[in-house]
């Protein structure tokens, strides 16, 4: 790969390329294998859906008024474009008690092993290895993981839909029209209050989850980054769900396989997320996996002559120019 860089007129912009965040953040990716990652994120976490949506279901119906679980209900089918008329969650909610009750024995278990799964795919994009402790302990751990992430969830969706509520209500006091600019803007609102619940949560994923330390402006910006991302791709990938979930030849695995395509491209991006968070902001920056410390991580780089301490390096390409680090 870094044959490129001597190419004449181009080489020197390719050079400037790669010594990019954004690229070094992808080369990090691949000298950890992310699309192994990514695999068995998406398939603990589509174990772990339905159950969840099933006891969320039956929570907020034993504790939300009529009005306030259709808002919810909103909410919910906007997180997964173009196929959430397919997974029926009216009929969730309708049979929340009955439902709720059986899957919560199954949460235990899926949504228990899914924040174990989680966070140790996004160790990995650190080269630390899997914590060391008694199995109840771990257990105990992500069951307060799981909890904690629920709950930040539900409070940035109702921090979301106040906001909505409170930007729809000013908009008909202050009497703007349904054409023209004025719709326009309050869907851009919107927008922007999804984006600020989904940064949140991305942060808490990001620090709170594998356990890490990463620069706050690096947070920021992989949390910017996947926010964005994110509410990017449910508009760019709603028609395409849509069309693969109502593919006659997929039969009545159509909504599976669509479910299984979205949960993939999210845990790529978050993925990409975390690798911002682990790379130097700047190339010749320290190595954050070697001023952060941990038990079992692998720290790249040669020591600093002076310092002592370790400097990132850019991850080295085959000999063969065939792109895959070694």
């Amino acid at each position: 790969m870094d044959w490129l860089t001597g190419l004449p007129w181009i080489g020197s912009r390719i050079a400037t390329v790669m010594r990019t965040h954004a690229y070094r953040a992808f080369a990090h990716l691949l000298t950890v294998h992310w699309t192994r990652l990514a695999a068995a994120m998406t398939f603990t976490s589509f174990l772990s859906l339905f159950p969840l949506l099933a006891v969320s279901a039956a929570i907020g119906a034993a504790t939300l008024s009529k009005g306030q679980l259709a808002t919810l209900e909103h909410k919910l089918t906007q997180q997964i474009p173009g196929i959430a008329d397919q997974l029926d969650i009216s009929g969730l909610v309708a049979n929340a008690g009955a439902v709720g009750l059986i899957s919560a024995g199954a949460l235990l278990l899926t949504g228990v092993g899914w924040v174990g799964s989680l966070r140790d795919c996004l160790r990995a994009v650190w080269h630390k290895d899997d914590e060391e402790h008694n199995l109840i302990v771990n257990k105990v751990q992500d069951a307060g993981i799981l909890l904690g992430l629920g709950a930040a969830v539900l409070i940035s969706l109702a921090a979301s839909g106040f906001a909505t509520a409170a930007v729809d209500w000013t908009a008909a006091r202050i009497g703007i029209a349904h054409n023209g600019p004025g719709p326009v803007l309050l869907t851009l609102v919107g927008y922007v209050l999804a984006g600020i619940a989904d940064f949140l949560i991305l942060v808490y994923l990001l620090t709170l989850l594998p356990g890490v330390e990463p620069p706050r402006r690096a947070v920021a910006g992989a949390a910017l980054i996947g926010a964005v991302g994110f509410e990017v791709l449910k508009l760019a990938l709603s028609g395409y769900l849509q069309r693969v979930a109502g593919k006659n030849v997929y039969g009545a695995f159509g909504t599976p396989i669509a479910l299984l395509l979205w949960i993939n491209f999210m845990a790529k991006l978050l993925l990409y997320c975390a690798a911002w968070t682990a790379t130097p902001i700047h190339a010749g920056d320290l190595d954050p996996h070697a001023h952060r410390g941990g038990k079992g991580q692998e720290i790249t780089g040669d020591a600093d002559e002076q310092g002592g301490s370790h400097r990132w390096e850019r991850p080295r390409w085959g000999a063969d120019g065939g792109g895959v680090p070694r």
